[in-house]
Order: C-alpha cells, then sequence, then structure tokens
C-alpha cells in the first residue's frame, strides 16, 4: 500500500509538471500559432521594375502588435507575420509596435462590454511575463516596451527605436548610406493602458511610447469604442489626455475609437490625426471602417489612413492584388497624400502575406496603375511627413 501511494504521488507530480509545461510552453505558441497565420501560398510575382522600385522605397508601417507575443524578434520565426530578419528582407524603414493590454472575450465588431473576461492576462501568466503585469495595464505597456528594448540591446545595428525627430532622422540617414537598420516606434492600443491615471502617460512616454490609441475593442475612462456599447463620445479624462498628447508631441490614433469620439477629437485639436489599421468604408462596407466622410475629415488634418491586411477590412481578397484594390481605392477617395499601410500584423488576424514579402505589394500596386510617386507616399513617405510633424 505504501509503494502504491509512491507512485500515486510520483504520477500526480508528473501530470502537474505535464499541465505546467503545456500552460507555460506548448499552449502561448499554439494560440498564436492559430492567431496569426499566413495563408499557405506559392511565391507572388515581383516584376523586376516593381524590384528595383521597391528597393529605394522608405517602407513604413503604423501597426504591428507582435510584443503581445513570446517569439524572439531578433531571429525569423516560423510563426506570425513580423520580426526583425522578416522586417529586413521586406525593406522595412520603419514599424510601429503597438502595445495591447486588454482584449474582451467573445470579442466582436459590433459590441463588447468592458467588463467582459480579459484574454490577455491569462496570456500574459501563461507566457510569464512578470507578476507586475498581471493585474495592472500601464505594467503590461511598459513590459512591452521593456521587450523591445532588449531588441534593440540584441541587435543595436539594425532596430533603434525612435522617439524623437532626430532618432527618425538618423535612422533615414542611415538606410541612405546603406543601412538595414529599422526604425521602431512603441504605442499603446487603448487609453485603458492608463488606468484612469493622467500620470501613467508620463510613465508611457518616458518608455518611449509616441502613439497613442484611445480605444480598442471596448468602451473605456477616455470615451467610446467602435465596438463598443453606444456611440459615446470623449469624456473628460479623455478630453485631458487628447490635450496632453498634442501638447507633448505625441501622435494620436483614431483606430478603434467611436465616431463621435473622433469627431470630438477632430474639433478639439489641431495637428496631423492617423487611423493606424483600417480600410475605406466606400470600399468596404462594415462597422469596422469609418464611414468615408469622417475618413475625408481626419485626412484635412494632414494625417493618413493605414490600409489593413485583413479580410474583415479589406472585403476582396488578402492577397497583394487584392490590397493594392484598398489602396487604390483609398487614394480615389481621401487623396494620394493621406494613405499609410497600417498592417495589423501579428494582431490576432490572418494575412496572405508577410512583411518580408513587400516588394509584392508594391508590384501590385504597379499593376493597379499607381505611379511611382504615389507608391512612394503611400509605402511610407505620408507616414514620415506626419511624423516629422509630431515628434518632439
Amino acid at each position: 500500500m505504501r509503494t502504491f501511494g509512491k507512485w500515486l504521488g510520483r504520477l500526480l507530480i508528473l501530470a502537474i509538471f505535464a499541465g505546467a509545461v503545456f500552460f507555460f510552453v506548448i499552449l502561448p505558441a499554439r494560440i498564436e500559432d492559430s492567431r496569426n497565420s499566413v495563408i499557405a501560398h506559392d511565391p507572388y510575382p515581383v516584376s523586376d521594375a516593381a524590384r528595383a522600385l521597391h528597393e529605394t522605397l522608405t517602407i513604413g508601417d503604423w501597426h504591428a502588435d507582435s510584443l503581445l507575443w513570446s517569439r524572439d524578434l531578433t531571429e525569423r520565426g516560423e510563426r506570425g507575420q513580423v520580426d526583425l530578419p522578416r522586417l529586413q528582407e521586406g525593406n522595412v524603414a520603419l514599424q510601429v509596435f503597438t502595445a495591447v493590454t486588454k482584449s474582451p472575450a467573445g470579442q466582436n465588431y459590433e459590441a463588447n462590454s468592458a467588463d467582459a473576461f480579459d484574454n490577455i492576462t491569462p496570456l500574459v501568466i501563461a507566457q510569464l511575463w512578470p507578476p507586475r503585469t498581471w493585474f495592472d495595464l500601464t505594467e503590461r505597456a511598459l513590459y512591452q516596451a521593456e521587450k523591445l528594448r532588449e531588441v534593440e540591446l540584441a541587435r543595436p545595428d539594425d532596430l533603434m527605436i525612435v522617439e524623437t525627430r532626430e532618432d527618425l532622422e538618423a535612422v533615414l540617414t542611415a538606410r541612405e548610406q546603406g543601412s538595414g537598420v529599422v526604425g521602431a516606434i512603441l504605442g499603446i492600443e487603448g487609453g485603458h493602458a492608463l488606468e484612469g491615471e493622467i500620470a501613467n502617460l508620463d510613465r508611457l512616454q518616458a518608455a518611449g511610447h509616441r502613439v497613442v490609441g484611445l480605444q480598442h475593442f471596448f468602451d473605456n475612462a477616455l470615451g467610446g469604442s467602435l465596438h463598443g456599447q453606444g456611440n459615446h463620445g470623449l469624456t473628460e479624462f479623455g478630453r485631458q489626455v487628447v490635450t496632453e498628447v498634442e501638447a507633448r508631441g505625441m501622435v494620436l490614433d483614431l483606430a478603434h475609437s467611436s465616431p463621435q469620439v473622433a469627431q470630438d477629437v477632430l474639433e478639439m485639436t489641431d495637428m496631423p490625426l492617423i487611423v493606424s489599421h483600417s480600410g475605406l468604408h466606400g470600399h468596404c462596407p462594415v462597422t469596422r471602417n469609418f464611414p468615408d466622410d469622417l475618413m475625408r475629415r481626419i485626412a484635412a488634418t494632414g494625417g493618413v489612413i493605414g490600409m489593413g491586411y485583413w479580410a474583415d477590412v479589406v472585403c476582396d481578397e488578402i492577397t497583394p492584388t487584392g490590397i493594392a484594390r484598398m489602396i487604390a481605392a483609398a487614394i480615389a477617395t481621401v487623396g494620394e497624400d493621406h494613405v499609410s499601410l497600417g498592417s495589423d500584423y501579428d494582431g490576432s488576424v490572418e494575412t496572405a502575406f508577410d512583411t518580408s514579402e513587400l516588394a509584392a505589394l508594391t508590384s501590385a500596386l504597379l499593376d493597379q496603375g499607381l505611379t511611382e510617386a504615389q507608391i512612394r507616399k503611400v509605402m511610407g513617405e505620408n507616414m514620415v511627413r506626419v511624423l516629422r510633424a509630431r515628434l518632439p
């Protein structure tokens, strides 16, 4: 009987160990495999003219959620859509890495409760993030900034965190001289990362965050979400945050904000605004895409609309050809000076190409009849203009 008890104890320990390995090692990778997939495909055609043009472009992307996941971004990964080697293969000069801090269970584009169970909490714990991040949204955003700093420290010749105009110009100059350095810009996806305290904006700014999205998939202390429970506008706290963002030389992102929040921001600010990852309602009439008239007002600030690469905002095939058609429609709607790239890579979306394959998008844009000047603007020059206007 004593022997049986001993073996039972050993089996129990083994079961606990196996469960821990599954939860902390296997499960996070499986979750990302299911969330950030790239559809299997043959190589996309890239004409010689497109490849030559692509190598001369300054390419920038307003939105990737890669810091949420447990991957070494210094290595070329077998899952996900962005890492440093693939950014360099795609000739990307500037990449915004946005900190996701909360996501409601049952997430959808129509209506979500701020009180719904948070999907990010178990992911954070399973990935063995520091305990300070488990139940504090500000700490989650700060930790993701720390993760990017680790990449910069490991590969200083290949990645530089951009916080100022001087940093931006240093990256662009280095690339003109033949460097493959990528300029990385930090942002937050939703002002709930402030935990209702304006003092936390100081902490996030000091950590390097420069792009501030006001909402994500639920209403928060700043105002209504595009996917919340009513078209609520800015709260008083939200107005305070917007005022501070404008004064501090940060970039304000209206992606996921309610139309009323966007209108409130338009009425109280005088700076270029962005919608970091979206589509055009006239091309794809879904809730996720702001009405075209509102997009034109945002563009009129000197801002830009980042074009996403996933099916829900494209309403077309999500190959380079389908994305190119959406970009052409966006140019027709808001003008060539106000369209950018906003992939939403690694943002729990399925795409048909990863960031290493962007030459295929350049080729598809040529096939759509865009001029070289238009392609240069969309692929990155419009983004650079906004950053030059807003960074301190």
